[in-house]
């Protein structure tokens, strides 16, 4: 499967953005689909995942309550709704997907996922 990001970009202090990984090559409902942000000397760090199966959703405690993971089927596009945008949630995300049906321990990892997206920048200023 191919991901592709998008949706990031600039915006203020409290604004929102939608994120889309769109997937072509396979039927994206069949992965478990996750979003990581990276800053530059930073590592990896998860932000939601959404399970392939049930749909079940896991968040980052800096993500819940503002960050909702979800999915199109038709559309075979994972998106991430960002929400009371922080300084904070300024990096590169990237969305990434895997075939195995994660438990939910495991949804938060990143060598967990086998296919990524290239990412997509989103700055939040103050």
């Amino acid at each position: 499967v191919q991901l592709q990001a998008s949706g990031g970009g600039l915006v203020q202090t409290g604004g929102s953005l939608r994120l889309s990984c769109s997937a072509s090559g396979r039927t994206f409902s069949g992965y478990t689909a996750g979003w990581f942000r990276q800053v530059p000397g930073m590592e990896r760090e998860f932000v939601a995942a959404i399970r392939r199966t049930d749909g079940m959703s896991d968040y980052a405690d800096s993500a819940k309550g503002r960050f909702t993971i979800s999915r199109d089927k038709a559309k075979n596009t994972v998106f991430l709704q960002m929400n009371s945008l922080k300084p904070e949630d300024t990096a590169v995300y990237y969305c990434a997907g895997t075939p195995r049906n994660l438990i939910k321990s495991s949804m938060s990892g990143s060598n967990e996922y086998d296919y990524w997206g290239q990412g997509t920048q989103v700055t939040v200023s103050s």
